[in-house]
């Protein structure tokens, strides 16, 4: 049977990625976080694309942001069936968590309960989602991107859910990225609602603009930073196919 460290190197290839450039990737996910738990080497990833190391919470959240997929996808790409661990929502503990992974799904389920991962009903704009009582506090909120709001339309369609991590605030300069995928997104509150998308603050920061996607019908919008409360950055999105 194909080991996790196979699997985690197969989707390593299939984007064409070095170790090294992994390597450089979570240097920068760490240098935003401020938390160098997030680095991920280039020794230790061939270790563990060796099944010679156990994978942590943090390194997970790292390699799924440099795959561009989500935790709970790269979770399921690497633990298939019964052998995949539950999957948490407090992934913000401390350093040191390893995902766990033994027993099955059912023997592990009284370990975590899930929220359901979309509301009951449509939502025409864009808002927060309720925060339930958590057994752990935790930084991330969740929004849906409502059926009216096409700012990042296609990438993003109306619908989908959005994990936010309030710990990530500040809008990120040009310099910080470099492709449409690796841009980072942001959630804000404005007086006449919430809205989501790129942003762009102006040099003498007087103006934030919110960016539609190159192929989306909306508009363009910018607030004074006084107008506008920057709720946090979006680090994992669930589209939804299907009602």
């Amino acid at each position: 049977m194909v080991g996790i460290g196979a699997r985690i190197r197969a989707i390593r290839q299939q984007w064409r990625l070095s170790l090294r450039e992994v390597e450089q990737r979570s240097r920068r996910i760490a240098d935003e976080r401020r938390d160098p738990s997030y680095r991920v080497s280039a020794s230790w990833l061939a270790r563990l694309e060796s099944d010679e190391h156990e994978l942590t919470a943090h390194k997970l959240i790292a390699l799924a942001e440099i795959y561009s997929i989500t935790t709970d996808r790269l979770i399921c790409s690497i633990y298939p069936g019964d052998e995949r661990p539950l999957v948490l929502d407090q992934l913000s503990r401390p350093n040191g968590t390893v995902l766990p992974t033994g027993g099955s799904r059912n023997s592990q389920a009284g370990r975590s309960h899930p929220p359901a991962p979309f509301p009951d009903r449509s939502l025409d704009e864009t808002t927060l989602l309720e925060t339930e009582n958590a057994p752990v506090p935790t930084p991330y909120l969740r929004g849906i991107i409502g059926k009216l709001d096409l700012t990042l339309h296609p990438m993003i369609p109306p619908g989908s859910m959005v994990q936010i991590d309030t710990r990530q605030r500040g809008i990120s300069p040009r310099k910080n990225w470099t492709n449409e995928f690796g841009r980072p997104i942001y959630f804000l509150k404005t007086k006449d609602g919430y809205v989501c998308g790129w942003c762009e603050l102006d040099a003498d920061f007087k103006w934030l603009t919110l960016i539609p996607h190159p192929l989306s019908p909306a508009s363009s919008r910018r607030w004074n930073p006084t107008e506008i409360e920057t709720l946090g950055r979006v680090m994992s999105v669930v589209i939804r196919l299907g009602e």
